[in-house]
C-alpha cells in the first residue's frame, strides 16, 4: 500500500495510491455511486453500508453515523478534535497496522475526514470480501473444523492485541474457501501486549446464543485450547 493524502478546504481524504487513482470529494458519498448505476447491492446496518464497484474492485462504502440517544441530536457528525483522531483515520490506520501484519481484514481503500466548524462527518471505503457470508447466517452448516479455525483466526487478533469494540456474528465473515475475516474496526483499538479476548469473545458468544445451533461455551472452550497449545 502507498497511502497518499486528498485536501480540498476543510476536507481531507486517505487514499490507497497504488489502487486509487482519481479522487474527489465526491468519492465517498452514496450519491456518487448511485449516480453511476455501480451500487451493487445495500448491504444495510447503521452505516448504510453500500457494496459498489470501483476501480479497484468491489468494494463496501459505510457512512459513520451514530445510534442510540446521540443521533437525537447528530446522525452523522461527531466533534472534531483533529484529522488524525478522527473515526475514520482511525479505524484506516488500525486496518493498515493490522493488513500489514498479514491478519485477514478487508484493505482500506478511502477514508474521508470533512469538517464543518467544531464538528466533522466522514466515511469509509474498503475492499469487499468476495463470496463470503457472516457467520450470522451460516451457524447451521459450520463443522468442528470450521469452528477451531474460527477460533484460530480470533486467536492471531487478541495476540496481536488487538481490542474491537463491536465484535459480533455480523462481523465475522467466512469465504467460499473457508477463510475467516474480521470486519468493521470502528472504535477499535491496537495495543502493545496480546490481549485474553474474553470480553469481546464473551459478547460475541451472548449474541451467539440466540441462535438453537450454537452450544454454549463452544467458541471460548476452543480458545482456551488454543490459548493452552500455544
Amino acid at each position: 500500500m502507498r497511502a497518499a493524502e486528498f485536501q480540498a478546504g476543510r476536507t481531507r481524504i486517505l487514499y490507497d495510491a497504488d489502487r486509487i487513482t482519481a479522487v474527489s470529494l465526491e468519492c465517498l458519498q452514496p450519491a456518487f455511486w448511485q449516480l453511476r448505476g455501480a451500487v451493487l447491492a445495500d448491504l444495510g446496518g447503521r452505516g448504510q453500508a453500500l457494496a459498489v464497484q470501483t476501480e479497484a474492485g468491489q468494494a463496501v462504502l459505510r457512512r459513520f453515523l451514530r445510534g442510540g440517544v446521540a443521533a437525537r441530536l447528530s446522525r452523522d457528525r461527531y466533534i472534531f478534535t483533529g484529522y488524525r483522531r478522527s473515526r475514520p483515520f482511525r479505524e484506516w490506520q488500525v486496518l493498515v497496522r493490522l493488513a500489514a501484519a498479514g491478519l485477514p481484514v478487508p484493505r482500506p481503500l478511502m477514508a474521508s475526514c470533512e469538517r464543518s466548524g467544531l464538528s466533522y462527518r466522514g466515511a469509509l471505503l474498503s475492499e469487499r470480501i468476495p463470496d463470503a457470508l457472516p457467520l450470522s447466517q451460516l451457524l447451521g452448516v459450520l463443522t468442528d473444523a470450521d469452528w477451531l479455525e474460527l477460533a484460530d483466526t480470533l486467536s492471531r487478533f487478541f495476540a496481536a492485541g488487538l481490542i474491537h469494540a463491536d465484535l459480533n456474528p455480523g462481523n465475522l465473515l467466512r469465504d467460499s474457501a473457508g477463510r475467516w475475516y474480521l470486519l468493521d474496526f470502528d472504535r477499535a483499538r491496537i495495543v502493545s501486549r496480546p490481549v485474553s479476548g474474553k470480553g469481546m469473545v464473551g459478547r460475541l458468544e451472548r449474541a451467539l446464543l440466540r441462535s438453537a445451533h450454537y452450544r454454549p461455551g463452544q467458541l471460548s472452550a476452543l480458545l482456551r485450547r488454543r490459548a493452552g497449545e500455544g
